[in-house]
């Protein structure tokens, strides 16, 4: 069994062309990835906005001669997918431009190619053995699983953001409250002094 999943997790390694990254996208700039592609391959990108405004970026994937294949504005999160139909470098970029003093921080994910068979008799027409049908399950549990626990750090990241957002606004209340109370009791004790040094001015004047 741990052949088994040795196996899975090297073929899993070896056959799926993938980038994942997290990047900040500071306020009024935009920037951009690269990836030099063949023909007729397929590729997919996968983003989400963690932290940062209102959780919303510019997208926008260009071929090598510069025709738009995918633009969007202000989204959160999105997936896209393209097969290509020329050879040469493919653009994937993420614009913060709109926004003025808040950077974002953005998760990427760019898949290309077709994954290839887990194990060469899968591309016959030949029946499995228990030992690779127990492959090709653990394999695609272990698909299941990556996706799960990057979908997991991605909703811990933004629900940590969120916190740590209403932590500083709670802070900030409760310093302007104090000051707020300070204030107030400062004021309240200068008009009753106020109000006995007026009293003594009066008795002094009817004596």
């Amino acid at each position: 069994m741990l052949l088994c999943t040795g196996l899975c997790f090297m073929l899993h390694m070896f056959s799926v062309f993938a980038t994942e990254l997290t990047f900040e996208l500071p306020d009024n700039e935009k920037q951009c990835f690269y990836e030099e592609l063949e023909k007729d391959v397929k590729f997919d990108i996968d983003f989400q906005v963690v932290s940062g405004g209102n959780y919303d970026v510019d997208g926008f994937v260009t071929d090598p001669e510069g025709n738009v294949l995918y633009n969007e504005q202000k989204k959160q999160y999105d997936s896209f997918s393209h097969t290509t139909t020329m050879r040469g470098v493919y653009q994937v970029c993420f614009s913060n431009e709109f926004s003025t003093f808040t950077h974002k921080v953005v998760y990427l994910e760019f898949r290309h190619g077709d994954e290839e068979p887990l194990l060469e008799s899968m591309s016959q027409n030949t029946a499995l053995t228990q030992l690779e049908s127990s492959c090709v399950s653990l394999h695609e549990i272990l698909k299941v699983v990556a996706d799960s626990q990057t979908w997991y750090r991605l909703r811990e990241a933004h629900d940590r953001t969120k916190a740590e957002h209403l932590l500083e606004r709670v802070s900030y209340w409760s310093v302007g409250e104090t000051v707020l109370l300070f204030v107030i009791g400062i004021g309240q004790v200068m008009m009753l002094r106020s109000f006995f040094s007026e009293r003594k001015g009066n008795v002094a004047a009817s004596t």
